[in-house]
This record gives structure tokens, sequence and C-alpha cells, in this order.
């Protein structure tokens, strides 16, 4: 029986100095296997340790198995597939370098690329000037495009991101592990499959191998689906919300299909609308997307509660029910703001969403992965406030 307010995070944490290091020697072939697996072992049991000292009651490794291109990075998250799938050549090209312009029809949405994103277009000084804080630190990374057929190649590394939580993670303790959703992995350009749907589809076949070997080992995965909500300021020009509706229902029919065989309490998904720290003035509203969201079989829903963009969306749940057995997984911390968030502001944000699903059914926590996007010392003291925040609203509501 749930007696307390319980608390997780997103997946990313801010990777140590010595991390860092050893991901970018990785990337440039200067160091061994054997002593960068034995960085990351001492690495991943240190981050363990750390969220069990703070509270945190469902925890991670960190993501620190997917490798990073520094301290600033939003896309860890989703680079790390770039060696996991088979069917992808790689490109010199950054993704947010690429200025392909793709237009949609009205009844056939297609993504156009990151550069032509329609809160770019708006914000196009701020997003080209380098000291805006938008992308401010962060490295070019190259991207891959699917030239064949996509399969998973990635057993071995699924296995070593199971086996180091698995290793460091207390008796009795909860742990998680993110993976990339179908519609996030098809994200790349497309050489190869005729319907993007096509591409999708085989992206949830490979990745269900990663989604079994998570659960296979007693462990939550979490489904990074960003493109359930951040997709539709892709989609040029702006779609009607019906047709943004019929492409997540395609995609959510995917997911379902590729976790068909994996235990529902042993899930759930992340929604987000994009980790960089960007105006978002043209993000879909929360009301719009969400019918479409619960129709997800999955054990739990993480999303973005505490934004400045989205934290008044709250109110969302006194017009729709949590899907009997499933929790919410509300941000009540941001990713998109120094501020560290005080306490008594963090439990009065999870009594508001206490109130409405009941307090049994919320697992406070993040709006996004902290890594890569705050500065260490800032996203460890937001997640010491997320506890805190957590132990006054656990005396309010119990």
């Amino acid at each position: 029986m749930v007696n307390k307010i319980r608390t997780t995070h997103v997946g990313s944490l801010p990777r140590t100095k010595e991390l860092l290091e050893a991901n970018l020697e990785r990337s440039a072939g200067t160091i061994s296997d054997e002593k960068f697996h034995e960085i990351l072992e001492r690495s991943v049991a240190d981050v363990v340790k750390r969220q069990v000292d703070l509270g945190v009651d469902i925890i991670n490794e960190g993501e620190y198995g997917h490798i990073t291109s520094g301290a600033v990075d939003y896309g860890a998250w989703w680079n790390y597939s770039f060696t996991r799938l088979g069917g992808l050549t790689m490109t010199d090209k950054d993704r947010w370098e690429i200025g392909d312009k793709i237009r949609s029809e009205p009844g056939k949405i297609r993504l156009s690329s990151m550069k032509d994103r329609r809160d770019r277009a708006l914000f196009s000084e701020a997003y080209n000037d380098p000291d805006s804080g938008i992308f401010t630190g962060r490295k070019k990374v190259a991207n891959p495009e699917f030239t064949g057929p996509v399969t998973y190649i990635g057993q071995e590394q699924v296995e070593a991101d199971v086996k180091l939580l698995a290793d460091a993670l207390p008796a009795d303790t909860e742990g998680f592990v993110a993976a990339l959703s179908p519609g996030a992995a098809a994200r790349l350009p497309n050489k190869y499959y005729e319907e993007e749907s096509e591409l999708v589809r085989a992206c949830g076949e490979a990745l269900s191998v990663e989604y079994k070997a998570i659960t296979d080992a007693g462990l939550t995965v979490q489904f990074d689906a960003p493109d359930l909500a951040e997709a539709w300021d892709s989609v040029v020009p702006e779609p009607t919300v019906k047709d943004f509706q019929a492409f997540l229902h395609e995609r959510i029919e995917i997911l379902n299909e590729s976790i068909k065989d994996i235990p529902r309490e042993q899930t759930r998904l992340h929604i987000c609308w994009g980790s960089w720290h960007g105006p978002h003035v043209t993000d879909i509203p929360f009301e719009d997307i969400i019918d479409e969201i619960l129709q997800a079989k999955v054990g739990g829903f993480s999303f973005e509660g505490a934004s400045p963009r989205h934290a008044h969306e709250w109110r969302v749940w006194k017009d729709h029910t949590l899907p009997e057995g499933t929790v919410i997984y509300p941000g009540v911390v941001s990713h998109s703001t120094n501020a560290v968030e005080h306490p008594r502001l963090v439990a009065d944000r999870i009594i508001q969403f206490a109130e409405l699903v009941g307090p049994e059914n919320v697992i406070a926590s993040t709006d996004c992965g902290l890594g890569g996007r705050l500065h260490h010392q800032i996203a460890w003291a937001k997640l010491e406030s997320l506890v805190e925040g957590a132990e006054i609203a656990t005396k309010e509501l119990f």
C-alpha cells in the first residue's frame, strides 16, 4: 500500500568530469574498452549511491552508458541509438544544420528538419545568436540517415546498461532504464523506406529487443517519446489538431505492438516538448494530445508539469481519467531554468495533481533529463528540492 509521494526523475543525470573526458576519448578512439568500462562502472555506482542518499525512490544509472558529446548535450537520449540500430549510414551533418524544407499536406503529416521548425522561424535571431542561451555550449554531433532495413545490433550495449544498474542497485530498490520510442528513433533522414510509417514500424520491431532486455532484468523501461508532443513544431505548415492526433494514433499503435510481450507495470512513457532552451511558443497544448497519449498501454505517464510553458496544464486532469492501474509522473522541477524550485512550490505542484488523480497515483519527477541541460550543482540541488517537496506533500496528503 502506498503511504507516501514517491520520487523519480526522467533519466539523464550530469556526468562527472572523469566520465565526460572518457566519453571524448572513446569517440576519438584513444581509450581502451577496459579502461572506459572501469570508469563507467565506478561512475554508475557513484550516481546510484547519490540518488539513494538523496532519498529518490525510483532510480537509474544516469544514462551514463549513453555516450555524450559533452557537459551540454540535448541529444544524448537520442544519439545513443546510432550505434544500436542497423540500417544507418553516418554523415557529417549536425541535426540543427540540416535545412531541408519538408512540407506537409492535409491528411498527410511529414516532419521537416530541425532547422525548419516553426519556433525557430519565429525566433530566428535568438536561435542563430550563439550567446542567446538556446544552444550555448552545445557541440555539433554528426547524425546518420536510414539507408537500409532497420535491425537491432545493440544487444551487448543494453545488457551492459542493465548490468551496470542491477549491480549498483540496493536490494528492494526500484530501478528504470530509458530507451528510445519507435517514433523518436525514426526522426532521422529516411533514404530507404517508401513510407514514414514503415520506418517507424521497423524501429518498433527492432527496439522491442531493447525493451524486453530491460524488463527481463526486473527493471522498468521508460520510453522517451518527445515525438508525441515536440514533433508538432516540426510540421510545416501548422497542421490541424485532428491530423496531428491521427499521426499520434499510428505511433501509439506501433509502440503498443512493440511492447505487447512485456509487463505493463514495468513500463512508463515520457513525453515532452523538447529539452533545448527555446521559447516554445509553438508547442501544442497538452489537452490537444492527451486522449491519444492515454491510449498507450503503459504503466505510467511522464510529462512536463513545471516548465514555464506547460506548468498550467495540470488542469487537464480535471477532465481526463487515468486508465486503471496506471500512475502519472508529473514534472515538478524543470530542466529549462537555473532557478532551483522551492520545496514548498514543489509540494504545491504535487498536491495539485494528487487532488485530481489521487496521491497514490502520483510519483513526483522532473520535466525532462537534467544531465546535459543544467550545471551539475544546479541539477542535484533540484533533485534535493524534489525530494524535500515530496516529503512536505506526503505529510499533507497521507
